[in-house]
Order: structure tokens, then C-alpha cells, then sequence
């Protein structure tokens, strides 16, 4: 989803250059015809999002200054760059105190403007990670802190939230990775029992042997090795949130003394003489197939039916490609904050591989890639070299691949892979790829301007930059339709210094 900027400045002519621009870097534009009407846009109960402010300085009704100062006062937290037909040191020093982040001249060139908002959105994106680690952290995540661009994945937010002023047990569903204890935490976060705790254990991680002193407690003294008291993960959770992760993990012994637990609202700790009162809220998660488990006798009826009371389905990674370029964002702004690194662009050879692939790990495992192809990235471009293992995953996988089953939920991820680019500023390129030759056919000169034959090497640089500009970029497209192997394509557009339709890049891909 393209990042929104707000143009407030009272010149209309001012106004429609920087909507010209603004657009053609790639975000949506809103306009406000003077400091008044941007205060009522921002501080409206249905106001759209706004991601950064061009602010006009000099007004005729409430100027820079007075809109900067209503912001603050209401509490909307958005970048401001101050735009000043002067450029007196005095105004620039105020504006920044009163919280502009920067300021341009008027009239701002294309390339400034850019720059300066590019900046800005990172700097934003940036503060919006550290907050939202900080949330989680504390156990105040809400819903607002999930990214997603998927109308499903929507859907299934809003029935997760009318859970949070509710006790009612919760089963999250879906496969490793989805994201499952993310919207667990969002549920006690948004819920009365956020200022307590949020315990998480992980059913499957607990050797069967400890379960029970692990989940409920022991005394000191109980068994070989007690050699202290232990309170055990319900006793720790009290007044707030239990999170069972991959709860389908946990022995049949193991089950029905939770089973117990949650009936009695009480815990037996091992070696204790009498039960424990507890008053904890119960999300669970599983991604196993419970009703199967409970058929085949893996899983107790009674406590599938006591867990899942309220379930929720968290839909799989490629079945919500529309996310992508947003948790490309979202990792990419926080590992290069931890890493150090100043990673501007993702290639759009990379940005189309990445929504090709199928991510059978899901979040997680786009997460990882993202923050290894950071940790490999030497310049400040994530290429197709940055994402070795999927690209050679990918490997093979023609332009047939593009009409099997999947063809249906991944198609209109990749058709357009520019558009992703344009639509995410941390992931975009600034020039956009023009044709090498013209779109007439029969048009390619076979003598150069000295009147000697050109060389082959010149020629096929050139049908190839045709065919990426004739396909729109569709690389499996380019690659059939030019009679070659997609990494045989790969291998010659590095030879040639080529990506997209001339943009050079280091993006490459063997043939192993």
C-alpha cells in the first residue's frame, strides 16, 4: 500500500505541482487548501491515513506555524516537512522546534522533495518499530500494530478483537509462522487484563517429564533435582494471559490435568498438600489438525471442546500476497536499524521472486530472509544475490509455472511487479525503466554509425532489453517468449549490467 502525503499550502498552482510530484514518486497525494482544513482533515474521527505532511509556512487563515501547533496538541504523531518561500534561518529554527522534521525552499526541486520525504517516511517507519517492539514488550500490542493489506487477514482482526473485553477461551489456528502469538498478545493487549501479564510457553518445547512442574509448579524438595520452590506458569500468569502455544503438543497425562486446571480455576503444584487459586484468561494455538488428533485418540475430546470454545484461522502466508511489500517495510526498517546498514531499495527482479515464492514458513520465514539478505547486502539495494536460498528454490520454476494450480492466488502479485516497487518507498527505484528499442518491429539497426557490422554481444542487449519493456517485466514471460531458461536469462542480463529494462543492478541468479 502506497504511503499518503498531505500538500497543505494555499497557492493552488503550488498545490497541483506537488501532487504531480508526489504521484510520480510513487505515494498518493491528499490536498488541503490552508492550514484549517489540514487540522480538520487530521483530527477528523474517519480520517484517512496520513503518512507525512508538506506544510506551506505562509498562509492567509492558520499558517505553518499555528498547524503544528494544533497537532501537538491533539496528539497526531506524523512527519512535517515545512516548505518557506524565505528560507530565513529564524523560521526554519521555530518550525523544527515546533516539530518539523525538515524543510525545503520554494520551489522545491523533484530530486529535494524526494529525498526529503524519503527520509522522512524512513525516520517514521523506524519510530513506528521501536513503539511497536516496546508495545509488545510490555504487553500492550493491539490490533493497529498488525500489518495487513489482505481483506481475509482483515476479516479475521475483526474477529479477534471482539474477543478482547471477553474471558472466552480462544484457539488460534493456522500453520507455523502465520503469526499466531502475535494475535494473541494483540487480544490481551486491546482486552481489561493488558496491565497484567502475558505468559507464552511453548507446549512442544517442555520434555514430558517436566510438563507438569513447568505448567502448574512444584515445591521444593518434590522430586529429584527440586531443589527450590516453582510457581509454575499458571501461578505466574495470574490476573492476566495464558498462551498455550502448539497446546496439540502436550502428553495425554499433561492434558487432563489442564483439562482440571481450567474447570477448577486451580492448580495442584507437584508435592503441594493443597490447590492453588488462579485467575488467568486461556488463548491457545495449535497448528496441528485437532478434530484428527481427538479421532485418532492423540488429543482429549472433553479438552478440544474446553479450548475450543472461540476459534480463529489465520490464513497462510501466500494466500495473502498483498502483505508482502509491507512486511518488506516493516523488517527491512527494523534490521537496519539493528544492523546499522542504510538499505534504500529492493530490485524489482528481487520484489517479484519474493512474491512468487510460495513461503511454506510463512511470516517467520520471510522475516529471516529479509534479515539475512540485509546481513549480505553490501550496498543499498536488496537484489536477487541477497535472497540466495529461495532463488535457488526458484530455480526451474519457468514461465509454466505461472499457469499451475497456484497461478490463481500469486498471478496478480507478479504480473506487475513495478507496481509494488512504486507503491512502497523503501522498496522502490527512482528511474523507471525505458525500452532500448523502439516498440515498432523490424526497427534494429545491424550497422553502426561507422558503417560496420555491430557485434553480436550489442544486439542481443538490445532484443532483450525489448523483450523485458514488450513483457512489462514479466521475467518468465521474457524468458519463453526469447526461447531461454529463466537463470540462463538471470546470468546474462549480470554479464550485460541489465535489469528490469536497463536499470544496471547487481541482482544475478547461477545455473548451479
Amino acid at each position: 500500500m502506497a504511503e499518503t502525503i498531505l500538500i497543505v499550502d494555499d497557492d493552488p498552482v503550488t498545490r497541483r505541482l506537488l501532487e504531480s510530484m508526489v504521484t510520480r514518486f510513487g505515494y498518493g497525494a491528499v490536498a488541503a487548501e490552508g492550514g484549517d482544513a489540514a487540522v480538520r482533515l487530521l483530527t477528523a474521527e474517519d480520517a484517512p491515513r496520513i503518512d507525512a505532511v508538506v506544510l506551506d509556512l505562509v498562509m492567509p487563515d492558520l499558517d505553518g506555524m499555528g498547524v503544528l501547533a494544533r497537532l501537538r496538541e491533539a496528539s497526531i504523531i506524523v512527519p512535517v516537512i515545512v516548505q518557506t518561500a524565505h528560507g530565513g534561518i529564524d523560521n526554519v529554527v521555530s518550525a523544527m522546534r515546533a516539530g518539523a522534521v525538515d524543510f525545503v525552499v520554494k520551489p522545491v526541486g523533484a530530486e529535494r522533495l524526494q529525498v526529503s520525504l524519503r527520509n522522512a517516511l524512513a525516520v517514521k517507519a523506524l519510530e513506528g518499530e521501536l513503539q511497536r517492539v516496546k508495545r509488545s514488550q510490555d504487553g500492550t500490542l493491539t490490533f493497529k500494530d498488525i500489518i495487513t493489506g489482505n481483506a481475509r487477514m482483515r476479516e479475521v482482526l475483526r474477529t479477534a478483537e471482539k474477543t478482547a473485553t471477553s474471558s472466552i477461551p480462544v484457539l488460534v489456528e493456522g500453520e507455523s509462522g502465520v503469526g499466531k502469538e502475535l494475535i494473541a498478545r494483540a487480544i490481551h493487549g486491546s482486552g481489561e487484563r493488558r496491565a497484567k501479564p502475558f505468559v507464552a510457553v511453548n507446549c512442544g518445547a517442555i520434555p514430558e517429564n517436566l510438563v507438569e512442574s513447568v505448567l502448574f509448579g512444584h515445591e521444593k524438595g518434590s522430586f529429584t533435582g527440586a531443589t527450590e520452590r516453582h510457581l509454575g506458569k499458571f501461578v505466574e500468569a495470574s490476573g492476566g494471559t495464558l498462551f498455550l502455544d502448539e497446546v496439540g503438543e502436550l502428553p495425554l497425562p499433561a492434558q487432563v490435568k489442564l483439562l482440571r486446571a481450567l474447570q477448577e480455576d486451580q492448580v495442584e503444584p507437584v508435592g503441594a498438600r493443597k490447590p492453588v487459586k488462579v485467575d488467568v484468561r486461556i488463548i491457545s494455538a495449535t497448528n496441528r489438525d485437532l478434530i484428527a488428533d481427538v479421532k485418532a485418540g492423540r488429543f482429549r475430546e472433553d479438552l478440544f471442546y474446553r479450548l475450543h470454545v472461540f476459534p480463529i484461522t489465520v490464513p497462510p502466508l501466500r494466500e495473502r500476497h498483498e502483505e508482502i511489500p509491507d512486511l518488506i517495510r516493516h523488517f527491512l526498517a527494523r534490521f537496519c536499524a539493528e544492523e546499522g546498514k542504510r538499505i534504500h531499495t529492493v530490485s524489482a527482479q528481487a520484489l517479484a521472486l519474493l512474491h512468487k515464492y510460495r513461503w511454506p514458513g510463512n511470516v517467520r520465514q520471510l522475516e529471516n530472509a529479509i534479515f539475512r539478505a540485509v546481513v549480505l547486502a553490501d550496498g543499498d539495494t536488496l537484489g536477487i544475490a541477497e535472497f540466495p536460498q529461495i532463488a535457488a528454490q526458484m530455480q526451474g520454476t519457468d514461465a509454466s509455472s505461472d499457469d499451475d494450480e497456484h497461478s490463481e492466488t500469486r498471478g496478480s502479485a507478479i504480473e506487475e511487479p513495478l507496481r509494488f516497487i512504486e507503491e512502497a518507498p523503501l522498496l522502490r527505484t527512482d528511474v523507471a525503466p525505458e525500452p532500448a528499442v523502439s516498440e515498432k518491429h523490424g526497427m534494429l539497426p545491424m550497422i553502426d554509425s561507422s558503417g560496420d557490422l555491430r557485434p553480436l554481444a550489442d544486439l542481443e542487449t538490445e532484443i532483450i532489453r525489448f523483450a523485458i519493456a514488450h513483457c512489462r517485466g514479466r521475467m518468465s514471460q521474457v524468458a519463453r517468449r526469447l526461447g531461454i531458461g529463466r537463470s540462463t536469462l538471470y546470468r546474462k542480463l549480470e554479464s550485460m549490467g541489465l535489469v528490469g529494462a536497463g536499470r544496471a543492478t547487481h541482482d544475478s541468479v547461477s545455473d548451479g
